[in-house]
């Protein structure tokens, strides 16, 4: 989705830069600034970065809510003992980044429910100073993950819902930004 986003704003005449986690595609326009990352601390870093120049910034990636307390750097063996892998919060980069903004910019994001979706997209835009939210729903076939297409539900600061159909990701992008678009004029 992020790619697909990238792909559209770069057509329509945007300057992009895409913080781009691993994934086996990559964006055919020419005119995005990549920048390749592989953990979630490095895709804070690099998203704070470009978020203190952008006018716009629209946040698409799927960030582990946990990460391993005390990573290997090597394969774990197996052993006779049962494993416990302690959790740590990971930074939230939505809700950092909403901490950040400034007058003029505008912060979108994603929120993958599975329960309560629309309340729980809506806590998050307002928790995390969001001026737009994507509603992805797992309990969606051929959307999201693993699929190239997508259905999501459009839900922005003034409590406007806009609800689509099962598209292809390419014209969820589209959808989008002409929301964006609509409320940044």
């Amino acid at each position: 989705m992020g790619i697909a986003l990238a792909e559209a704003a770069a057509g329509m005449g945007a300057d992009v830069t895409l913080v781009l986690g691993p994934v086996s595609i990559m964006p055919h326009s020419g005119s995005i600034s990549i920048v390749h990352v592989t953990t979630a601390a490095e895709m804070k870093e690099a998203t704070v970065a470009a978020f203190g120049t952008c006018n716009i910034a629209i946040l698409a990636a799927a960030v582990a809510d946990f990460t391993p307390e005390h990573p290997h750097g090597s394969k774990v063996k197996r052993g006779d003992d049962d494993m416990v892998i302690r959790l740590k919060p990971t930074e939230d980069i939505a809700a950092l980044l909403g901490r950040m903004k400034r007058k003029g910019q505008f912060l979108a994001g994603f929120a993958l429910e599975t329960d309560n979706e629309l309340e729980n997209a809506k806590g998050k835009l307002r928790r995390k100073n969001l001026d737009l939210i994507i509603l992805n729903s797992l309990k969606d076939q051929g959307a999201g993950f693993g699929h190239d297409t997508n259905r999501v539900t459009i839900i922005d600061n003034n409590n406007n819902i806009d609800k689509f159909e099962l598209k292809t990701k390419d014209e969820v992008a589209s959808d989008i930004l002409k929301k964006i678009i609509s409320l940044t004029r």
